[in-house]
């Protein structure tokens, strides 16, 4: 059966580093094999949002492992495991892709807290993100793109006083409700003789000048609670400002950002497998026939997780080698989401695609996490570009 993906990552990072951790993703695994099992099917039917799941892993510290202050979680002593927050993002998006990226969205909206080391989004405020009692998200798909030469930034800001004003419109933002809160990115209005300068700040949903907007249905992911998002002067000041500038902060943050959101891709891969799994009494005497059989994608997927749990290990390693590695490990994850999900279609036969399948979820979902900020061609850009040799600078004789 290939072994299972807790037993991978031990392997990779070593046991007795966190000996609750095993504990801790025998939590989240109960809360998605029960609560959220119960309402995957109405989430993508019905776009039904599960907060009382997210609040419910809240509940079992999982939000928070993936930060340097643990006090809030009564682990006083540990240190960041980016590999634990990693695997329980997997067992979620195992069950439901759509709550497993929303588990991204809060785990990265945390690290822009953190890493911010703004006073005003730390402490209890922070205490309060970790343990799931806000719900944070991010609003980066439209900075991330800029950054990359492939779109304009939406939101432009302008000094006000001792602090900015913004104004527009990011078309989609997921994890999203009344008291919720995201991380974005305005372009300041500079003079053609000044050089390109960004912000980066917290949006809080019930805060003046925030306005949600209805998305058009999407095939997948109708229960991430996904909105328009209009700014009209919108205040950034210090109690919700990020970063000044910010592109040295997303220089840092970037492989952290890329790493976690490696987690939709394994569980996809995962609850895949084992829909191909269940199938095997009653179609094995014919599916023996296709291509990416169970046993050939679970050791596949062993080999990535491994692999993503040794780079789990420096998630804001900023060298070139390490982030190339990180982007590249996000695209096979991607892909080998897309071929699992094909293959378990096919390995289950007519009954996969009746709409109430979960292997007919699981093959939307796995579109989604080949096109969500970072795509797949978005990688792969991005690899090319860092992978070009650098010239020598000319010296003049």
């Amino acid at each position: 059966m290939g072994a299972p993906l807790e037993l991978v990552a031990n392997r990779a990072q070593g046991t007795g580093v966190y000996p609750d951790g095993e504990a801790l993703i025998e939590a989240v695994r109960a809360v998605a094999r029960g609560p959220l099992a119960a309402v995957v099917e109405d989430c993508d039917r019905k776009g039904v949002y599960p907060e009382s799941v997210l609040r419910h892993l809240g509940n079992t510290g999982v939000l928070g492992v993936h930060h340097d202050d643990r006090r809030a979680l009564g682990q006083p002593s540990a240190a960041a495991d980016f590999g634990l927050a990693i695997r329980a993002a997997a067992e979620v998006s195992r069950v439901c892709g759509a709550t497993g990226f929303m588990v991204w969205c809060h785990q990265v909206c945390g690290v822009y807290m953190e890493q911010s080391r703004n006073p005003h989004l730390g402490g209890e405020v922070l205490a309060r993100h970790l343990r799931g009692q806000t719900l944070g998200a991010t609003g980066m798909s439209n900075p991330m793109k800029t950054f990359a030469g492939i779109e304009q930034f939406l939101l432009k800001a302008k000094r006000e006083g001792d602090g900015y004003l913004v104004n527009g419109t990011l078309p989609w933002v997921s994890n999203l409700g009344d008291d919720h809160y995201f991380g974005a990115v305005a372009a300041l209005e500079t003079s053609a003789n000044e050089p390109a300068h960004e912000i980066m700040f917290i949006v809080r949903c019930d805060a003046p000048g925030v306005e949600r907007r209805n998305c058009p249905s999407f095939s997948a992911m109708e229960g991430t609670n996904t909105w328009a998002v209009r700014l009209s002067d919108y205040r950034v000041g210090a109690t919700n400002l990020l970063a000044d500038p910010v592109r040295p902060f997303i220089g840092r943050i970037r492989g952290a950002f890329v790493l976690l959101q490696t987690a939709m891709g394994i569980g996809v891969t995962q609850g895949a497998i084992d829909s191909m799994r269940r199938v095997e009494p009653q179609l094995g005497h014919v599916n023996q026939f296709l291509e990416d059989r169970p046993d050939e994608l679970q050791a596949e997927l062993d080999g990535l997780v491994a692999r993503i749990m040794n780079l789990a290990r420096t998630p804001y390693a900023t060298d070139q080698e390490h982030l190339i590695n990180v982007l590249d490990a996000r695209a096979q994850a991607a892909e080998l989401a897309l071929r699992a999900a094909q293959s378990a279609l096919l390995h289950a036969g007519a009954r996969g695609y009746l709409m109430s399948s979960d292997v007919q979820r699981r093959v939307r979902e796995s579109h989604f996490v080949a096109i969500v900020t970072p795509a797949i061609k978005h990688l792969r850009k991005e690899i090319a570009r860092l992978s070009q040799p650098v010239l020598p600078v000319a010296v003049a004789a």
